[in-house]
């Protein structure tokens, strides 16, 4: 070929810029990058859920997915003892959803018209067991067993605050267990916190729900089964907060949640399907 020709672009052929421009253009491209990722996570709706920490796994995963459905929408959770959480959204948090793991508190926020209209409805359900950590020899036959010297210290949650402490002490106070056991109970500020002694070795026993048990994996052991009876039912109540800006999105995501995808998720976590009769 003459050297005065046009070349034809050859395979791999690539455009050879000085270097002072190639950085340029780089620089230019990461800043419109940059520019409309921010953009894009500012204008994203940032949609509240508080709920009781029991729920955690499950409510991440259909907090996912919820996402995915909805990419306009940023999913944020507040998680914590129901108590705890009700008295936020009395104080005014900016709280979209409210889940809780008792009517009690739930019943609270409705009585105080703090909660939007007919959005009410039970998530799931659940039950209240007794745990031991795998490492200790268990004998426990049932939950009489507790008084035994063997055992030192028992963790709940605090009744006052806390669900699963409030079904522990109508549990025991049914079978008459409630008064002398009182010298070696430990009140912990959610049920985790309780589940968490047991596997640090730092109690005998704990009385949580049976899909904290589950979520433990093989670091716990279900010493009793679930007392039927013995408590009133572990029902999860969750609602649209009335003074929720995204109440539009409030309602989807509690939709989700109660739809067959979403009671899929609660099922694979060892959560109960609600009753028919409160469903809705």
């Amino acid at each position: 070929m003459l050297r005065g020709d046009r070349e034809t672009i050859r395979p791999g052929w690539r455009l050879r810029l000085p270097g002072y421009a190639t950085k340029g253009w780089l620089l230019g491209l990461l800043t419109v990058i940059a520019w409309f990722t921010i953009a894009s996570a500012a204008s994203k709706q940032e949609l509240l859920i508080s709920a009781a920490i029991s729920l955690k796994e499950p409510l991440q995963e259909i907090g996912a997915l919820f996402e995915q459905r909805h990419p306009e929408v940023k999913v944020i959770f507040n998680w914590g003892a129901s108590g705890a959480l009700q008295q936020q959204i009395e104080r005014g948090a900016p709280v979209d959803v409210y889940v809780s793991a008792a009517s009690k508190q739930m019943d609270e926020l409705e009585a105080k018209d703090l909660l939007l209209n007919e959005t009410r409805r039970t998530l799931a359900a659940n039950l209240l067991v007794l745990i031991t950590s795998s490492t200790l020899r268990s004998d426990f036959a049932s939950f009489k067993d507790l008084t035994k010297s063997g055992v030192k210290l028992i963790a709940i949650g605090n009744p006052r605050t806390v669900p699963a402490g409030g079904y522990a002490q109508a549990a025991l106070m049914s079978l008459g267990l409630w008064d002398s056991l009182q010298p070696k109970l430990i009140f912990t500020e959610n049920v985790r916190q309780a589940l968490a002694y047991v596997v640090r070795g730092e109690v005998e026993a704990a009385l949580v729900y049976a899909t904290d048990a589950q979520s433990a994996g093989e670091a716990v052991q279900v010493a009793v089964a679930p007392l039927e009876g013995s408590a009133p039912p572990i029902l999860y109540p969750i609602a649209v907060v009335r003074t929720s800006k995204q109440s539009q999105e409030a309602r989807a995501f509690v939709d989700l949640t109660l739809s067959e995808a979403g009671q899929r998720i609660l099922r694979a976590h060892g959560f109960l399907p609600p009753p028919k009769v409160l469903a809705r």
